[in-house]
């Protein structure tokens, strides 16, 4: 497959072309009907939903587009999400040449990258219409669930500046509708928005009490995605979604602040987080299953709205899995494998199971070389990341079919020494973890599930596992016919 999407548009028409969406013309109201009826469609393994008739709004909505293995990886532009590991590993492949004739073989890799830098244009899709006269509340926003604080914006796109370096970050953090021109930004304190956040106040000169945000709405997936991806601070989003599309991302300046969206996008809010205001957000029906607890977050205040002429409105729900993040998870977890075994390559194979909802359990399967290997790999996860967020690391050996999960769990009880092989830690947790003792701090297990050996404090010879000789496997198999059992 190759990408071939310029905008959102062109995604719908693919997965509907694939038999993977479906159109909805039915009126459905944005508070909890939709949410219910797409909570049962990505539970049965259904198609992206268009609903055509929101309530109360001429905006078609979009939700569940990456709900499947298979649309995921459509969503990228390749078969599977193994593609994508084995491109960005064969980056990393790549070793600085020594002389000159290796030096100019490398010109047309490099130029291939560089011409992944986001470009400016002047003109966007996005900016079709623009308004200052508006209200959120015109567009198909969700309730989720009954217990949530009201409407969210779920699958914003929100670009910011770093106060001093001017560097651009582009996050996916949810956002509650306090009313027609105002909602909250749930920049958790971890996470690069938060940190953008801290220092615009720290940075800050008299009288000087904004910064300035814009969110865009729906746009190529691949875009879209590159906003959830863990990144190194270095890395711009904006460049990564070229990696991804093959193609550099067009970027336009908004009308209103001194900020760039993708110009393909559906809708755009500008505006401002002020500085010393919060107000309370929450609760949220999130992805562990629970609500999520209300606490105070940045208001965001808009104040111009551009868009298509005919935007849709892209969205997601969260819940007890799985559900279209779990898939997206999946694929975050996929790609970025080859980033991990550059930095740890004694790690064989990594999964983290959807019921898990991605931090509270990750297995990891190594080729372990010395004693206390296995912990050595739990230390540098809970130092690397997203990944110190991780609540309980299996480690097992690198035989481990990793998603068959009878084979984990009867290896790894049948492994461990609970008080040996069981060690626990304290460190930040993620801030949905509802669990924790406090707020973002909290405790994280880890399981050397491997063979033990004489080093580790194991004396005793290891049993031989059960397995039928290779002569009375071949003896049964030509009396296999006979026996009439299928």
């Amino acid at each position: 497959m190759a990408y071939t999407y310029h905008c959102l548009g062109n995604f719908v028409s693919t997965l509907e072309q694939a038999g993977e969406l479906k159109r909805i013309t039915t009126e459905v109201d944005p508070v909890l009907e939709i949410a219910e009826i797409t909570d049962r469609v990505s539970k049965a393994g259904g198609p992206a939903l268009f609903f055509e008739n929101p309530r109360n709004s001429s905006v078609p909505l979009l939700i569940n587009t990456f709900g499947s293995y298979r649309r995921t990886a459509m969503a990228l532009g390749v078969a599977s999400v193994e593609e994508v590991a084995q491109r960005i590993e064969a980056l990393l492949e790549i070793k600085p040449p020594s002389g000159l004739l290796g030096k100019l073989k490398m010109l047309p890799r490099l130029s291939e990258l560089g011409a992944l830098i986001p470009k400016r244009v002047n003109v966007g899709a996005c900016q079709e219409v623009v308004q200052t006269d508006f209200s959120l509340l015109d567009y198909p926003i969700l309730q989720c669930w009954p217990q949530d604080g009201g409407r969210f914006i779920t699958l914003p796109l929100v670009f910011s500046k770093h106060a001093v370096t001017g560097k651009r970050n582009c996050g996916m953090y949810r956002m509650q509708v306090y009313d027609e021109r105002t909602t909250a930004m749930h920049w958790q304190v971890h996470k690069h928005g938060a940190q953008h956040f801290r220092e615009a106040r720290e940075a800050r000169s008299e009288g000087q009490n904004r910064m300035e945000v814009a969110v865009a709405i729906g746009s190529d997936p691949a875009i879209t995605f590159s906003a959830i991806a863990p990144l190194p601070d270095d890395l711009d989003e904006m460049m990564f979604a070229g990696f991804l599309r093959g193609r550099p991302v067009d970027m336009v300046r908004c009308k209103t602040v001194n900020l760039e969206v993708p110009a393909n996008s559906e809708i755009v809010l500008e505006g401002y987080v002020d500085l010393n205001e919060l107000r309370r957000e929450g609760p949220f029906g999130d992805h562990t299953g629970f609500y999520s607890l209300a606490d105070d977050y940045p208001v965001f205040h808009v104040s111009c709205l551009t868009r298509r002429q005919n935007p849709v409105y892209q969205t997601i729900i969260v819940g007890k899995p799985p559900q279209e993040d779990c898939y997206l998870g999946h694929a975050v977890e996929r790609i970025f494998l080859p980033l991990l075994r550059k930095q740890l390559p004694e790690i064989y194979d990594m999964h983290m199971p959807f019921e898990g909802v991605f931090h509270n359990l990750v297995l990891v399967s190594i080729k372990k070389r010395y004693p206390g290997h296995a912990r050595k790999i739990m230390s540098a996860l809970w130092g690397m990341g997203q990944a110190m967020f991780s609540k309980c690391i299996v480690v097992l050996d690198h035989g481990a079919d990793l998603r068959n999960y009878a084979e984990v769990v009867l290896q790894a009880f049948n492994n461990i020494d609970p008080e040996r092989d069981i060690q626990f830690t304290l460190g930040p947790v993620d801030s949905l973890d509802h669990a924790a003792r406090l707020a973002n701090f909290g405790s994280k297990m880890g399981v050397d599930a491997t063979r033990k050996w004489p080093e580790e404090g194991f004396s005793r010879p290891w049993p031989d596992e059960i397995k039928m000789s290779a002569e009375v496997k071949k003896r049964v198999d030509e009396l296999w016919g006979q026996l009439g059992l299928g």
